[in-house]
C-alpha cells in the first residue's frame, strides 16, 4: 500500500527502520505524509519531531485517542488525520475516517474501504440493530486466501460470507466488538475476547473503556476482571490523567458510579503515570499491577468502629469484601456489595450473633454503625443451630430441595429436564493426565459427587458411595477437517445435554473432553441439578482449575478444608425445620398464599396443553445505557434493588395482560444462608413465591413499596 500508492502518485518512498528514526532522516523536510501507529505518533509529538512539510498523517493499528489526533492538528502544518482500520487477513486497511480538527468525541473507524463489506454481527451471524455490540465480520476484494499451512485455522476464522450473491464469498471474523452509530458509522469497542461476565452480568470491557475514557480529566483507560483477595472475579480500572488535571482516583471512581449502572462499576481505580507497553508500543495488559482492593472503594471519610458490636460488622465486611478497612458510616452496596454478597453477611452475623438476623435488616441498615444499632446489643455466643457432621451409619436424608427433585424424577423418568449443562472452549497445551488428577481430587472432597439416591420403605435416601475413580472421558476429533470437526462438537454436546442421569445408579456428573487440534480442545461438563446449582458451578469450575494449575506444576492443590458436607447440611434442615420454626415458616406462607388463583389467564394464541411439555425459550433484550441509569436511580431513590423495581415492572406487565389484580411469580434464591454451605457442592437453591396485590390503582412507586415489602418479607422465610 504505502509504495504502490506513493509510486502511483509519483511520489518518493522514504524506508526507515522505524518510525521515531524520523528526526535523523537525511530527507527529513521533505516528508509530506507520515504513516505510522498511533503509539510512535504520540512519541513523535512529545519529542516535537514532526516536520513542518507534513500535511497527512494516517494512523493505523491501535485505537486513535483523541487526543493525540487533536495534538496534531494543534502542529498548525497537518491538514488532515486519518484513523485506518484492518487487520493483515485483510490485506491491512478495511474501513477508514477523516477525524474532525476540534473534535471532542473519540474517533471512530469510520465506514469501509470501497471493495469491501462490514458486518455486524451477533453469535448466530446475524446482523445486530443499530447501537448494540457485535463482532466485526469483514468481505470484499482485500481477503487473504488464509493461513499458510493452518487449514482448521482458517477454517474458523475464514467463513461463507450469507450476505454476498457470490456464493463463494467468505468474511473474516475479526474478533472485533464493534456498533454502528446513528450516522452509519461504526464504532470501535475492544476485543470480543475482553468480555467478561461478573456476577451474571456480561460486560464489554472495550464499551466500559470508552465510557472512562469520556471523563474530561481521563487520557487512558484500561479495565481488567482480576480476582481479589477472595478469589472472586472484580473489574479493575487503570487511568493515566491529563498533565492539568488534578484528579485523583477517588473523583474518577464518584464519577463513574454516576454514570454506570452498578454492575459495570469498577471496584477499585488505579491511577498510573504511564501506561505498560510491549515492546511494539501497545498497551501490556499483562504488566499492570495487582491492584490493592478497597484501598479507594469508599468515598467517605474513615471513621474507625466505636464498640465491640462494630468491630465485629467491620471484620465480617471487611472479610466479604474483601476490604481491609471499613468506616463504620461507608455503605456496603456503594463498597460493591450485591444480594449473594448480602447473604454471605448475613450468614455471619448469624453464627457469630444469638438468634436470626432477616437479611432484610442489611438492605435497611446498609451502613456498619446503622446494622450495628439495629443488630441491638446481642452478646457473641455460640450458635447452637450450628451445622454440624453427622454419622454415615444408618439411612441419610435428602433435603427438603432434593427431595423435591427426587419426586419430580420419579414422576417423570429418564427426563434431562434438570440438567445443567456447561462447555468451554480450552485453548493451548492441556496437560490431560493433569486434568483428570483434578477431577479425582474434587471427587475425593466432595461427597455430593460420589452420591446417589434411593428409596426405604417409601423414604427417599442419599447413599455416599466410596472414592472410585472417574476418569474424564476423551474423545478426539484431530483427523477431521475444520468444519466436520466442530460439527461434530456440535452434536456431542447437544447429546450430552440431552442424556437423563439415573439418580440410582449415578454418577450424577458427566466430563467429556472433545480434543478439536493440538491447541484446541472442547470441555462438556453436565451435573443433575440434585447435586448442583448455578453457585456449585462456580465453585467446581474454581477449585478444579486451581487443583489443575497446581497439579501441573507437581505441587499439592491449596484448598481449604470442608468442615462439613452436604449430607452434614441435610441432616440439620431436617432437624432444624420442624416444630415451632416449622410452624412459623408454614404459618406465614399459608397466610400468603391464602385464596391465590390458580392460573394467570395470559391471552395467549394457543391454550395450555394437558401435559407441560418444557418447550420454552430464552429471549435476550439489552436495554440503553441512559434508561438502565434511570432505573438505577429510582432504585436508590426508592431504596430498593433493581430485582425489586424490573419485578415491579414485569408484574406491571402481566397485569395489564391479563386484568387480574392477584400477580404471583417464582423468583429462585440461592438458599445458602448458612457460612458453612459456601464452599460446599449441592443443591441449595429455592424458589419464592413473590405475590403482589395490584388494586386501588396505586402509583408505580406505591407498588414498588408493595413489592419491596414482599420481597423481604419471603426472603426472611
Amino acid at each position: 500500500y504505502e509504495l504502490f500508492v506513493t509510486l502511483s502518485y509519483g511520489g518518493k518512498v522514504i524506508l526507515a527502520d522505524n518510525a521515531l528514526h524520523l528526526p535523523s532522516l537525511p530527507a527529513v523536510n521533505e516528508v509530506t505524509l507520515i504513516n505510522t501507529v498511533p503509539s510512535a505518533a504520540k512519541e513523535l509529538v512529545r519529542m516535537n519531531a514532526i516536520p513542518s512539510t507534513v500535511r497527512v498523517v494516517n494512523l493505523a493499528g491501535e485505537p486513535l485517542p483523541n487526543t493525540l489526533a487533536q495534538s496534531l492538528y494543534a502542529l498548525g502544518h497537518v491538514e488532515k488525520v486519518w484513523n485506518l482500520y484492518g487487520p493483515s487477513e485483510d490485506t491491512t486497511y478495511s474501513t477508514y475516517v477523516q477525524v474532525t480538527k476540534g473534535a471532542t468525541s473519540e474517533p471512530t473507524i469510520g465506514r469501509p474501504l470501497s471493495n469491501t463489506q462490514a458486518y455486524i454481527l451477533d453469535a448466530n451471524l446475524q446482523p445486530v440493530p443499530l447501537g448494540l455490540p457485535g463482532e466485526l465480520y469483514l468481505g470484499g476484494e482485500g481477503l487473504a486466501r488464509g493461513y499458510l499451512n493452518r487449514p482448521e485455522l482458517t477454517a474458523e476464522r475464514f467463513l461463507s460470507n450469507p450476505f454476498h450473491a457470490d456464493p463463494h464469498a467468505r468474511m473474516y471474523s475479526t474478533g472485533d466488538l464493534v456498533r454502528y452509530l446513528p450516522d452509519g458509522q461504526i464504532e470501535y469497542l475492544g476485543r470480543i475476547d475482553h468480555q467478561v461476565k461478573i456476577r451474571g452480568y456480561r460486560i464489554e470491557l472495550g464499551e466500559l473503556e470508552a465510557v472512562l475514557r469520556t471523563h474530561p480529566a481521563v487520557k487512558e483507560a484500561v479495565v481488567t476482571a482480576r480476582e481479589d483477595r477472595l478469589g472472586d472475579k472484580r473489574l479493575a480500572a487503570y487511568v493515566t490523567t491529563k498533565e492539568e488535571s488534578s484528579e485523583e482516583a477517588t473523583d474518577i471512581a464518584v464519577w463513574a458510579k454516576a454514570k454506570l449502572p452498578e454492575f459495570m462499576v469498577p471496584s477499585v481505580f488505579v491511577c498510573l503515570d504511564a501506561m505498560p507497553l510491549t515492546p511494539n508500543g501497545k498497551i501490556d495488559r499483562k504488566q499492570l499491577p495487582e491492584p490493592e482492593w478497597g484501598q479507594m472503594a469508599s468515598t467517605q471519610e474513615y471513621v474507625a468502629p466505636r464498640n465491640q458490636t462494630e468491630e465485629l460488622v467491620a471484620t465480617i465486611w471487611s472479610q466479604v469484601l474483601g476490604i481491609e478497612k471499613v468506616g463504620i458510616h461507608d455503605n456496603f452496596f456503594e463498597l460493591g456489595g450485591h444480594s449473594l454478597l448480602a447473604t454471605r453477611v448475613i450468614s455471619r452475623l448469624r453464627d457469630m450473633f444469638a438468634g436470626e438476623v432477616p437479611i432484610r435488616t442489611l438492605f435497611e441498615n446498609p451502613t456498619i454503625a446503622e446494622l450495628s444499632e439495629a443488630l441491638g446489643s446481642f452478646l457473641l455466643e455460640a450458635s447452637g443451630a450450628s451445622i454440624v457432621p453427622v454419622s454415615r451409619e444408618g439411612h441419610l436424608p435428602l433435603s427438603f430441595a432434593q427431595q423435591r427433585l427426587w419426586f419430580l424424577d420419579r414422576l417423570m423418568p429418564d427426563s434431562a429436564l434438570y440438567n445443567i449443562p456447561s462447555a468451554m472452549r480450552l485453548h493451548g497445551d492441556l496437560d490431560i493426565e493433569a486434568w483428570n488428577k483434578s477431577l479425582q481430587v474434587l471427587i475425593q472432597r466432595h461427597e455430593s459427587l460420589r452420591t446417589t439416591f434411593d428409596h426405604v420403605d417409601g423414604q427417599a435416601v442419599q447413599i455416599i458411595h466410596p472414592y472410585q475413580e472417574q476418569s474424564v472421558r476423551v474423545i478426539d476429533l484431530r483427523e477431521l477437517p475444520a468444519d466436520a470437526c466442530e460439527a461434530e462438537t456440535q452434536r456431542l454436546a447437544g447429546r450430552e445435554a440431552a442424556t437423563p442421569f439415573n439418580l440410582s445408579e449415578g454418577p450424577l456428573f458427566r466430563t467429556t473432553l472433545i480434543r478439536i487440534s493440538e491447541q484446541e480442545t472442547v470441555f462438556l461438563l453436565n451435573m443433575h441439578h440434585i447435586i448442583s446449582d448455578g453457585w456449585t458451578m462456580g465453585v467446581f469450575i474454581r477449585e478444579w482449575f486451581t487443583s489443575y494449575e497446581a497439579i501441573s506444576q507437581n505441587a499439592m492443590p491449596a484448598l481449604g478444608d470442608l468442615p462439613v458436607q452436604y449430607a452434614d447440611y441435610a441432616a440439620w434442615q431436617r432437624e432444624w425445620l420442624q416444630g415451632s420454626v416449622l410452624d412459623e415458616q408454614l404459618s406465614y406462607w399459608s397466610e400468603k398464599l391464602s385464596g391465590a388463583e390458580p392460573l394467570l389467564t395470559l391471552p395467549t394464541d394457543r391454550s395450555r396443553p394437558a401435559v407441560q411439555t418444557y418447550e420454552g425459550a430464552i429471549y435476550s433484550t439489552t436495554l440503553a445505557g441512559e434508561l438502565l441509569d434511570k432505573l438505577q436511580t429510582l432504585s436508590r431513590n426508592e431504596e430498593s434493588t433493581l430485582f425489586m423495581t424490573l419485578l415491579a415492572a414485569f408484574q406491571t406487565l402481566l397485569y395489564r395482560y391479563s386484568g387480574q389484580e392477584d400477580i404471583l411469580v417464582g423468583s429462585p434464591v440461592a438458599g445458602r444462608n448458612r457460612q458453612e454451605t459456601e464452599q460446599l457442592i449441592g443443591f441449595f437453591i429455592n424458589t419464592l413465591v413473590l405475590r403482589t396485590n395490584m388494586s386501588g390503582v396505586p402509583t408505580f412507586r406505591d407498588l414498588l413499596a408493595r413489592v419491596k415489602e414482599t420481597a423481604l418479607e419471603a426472603y426472611a422465610h
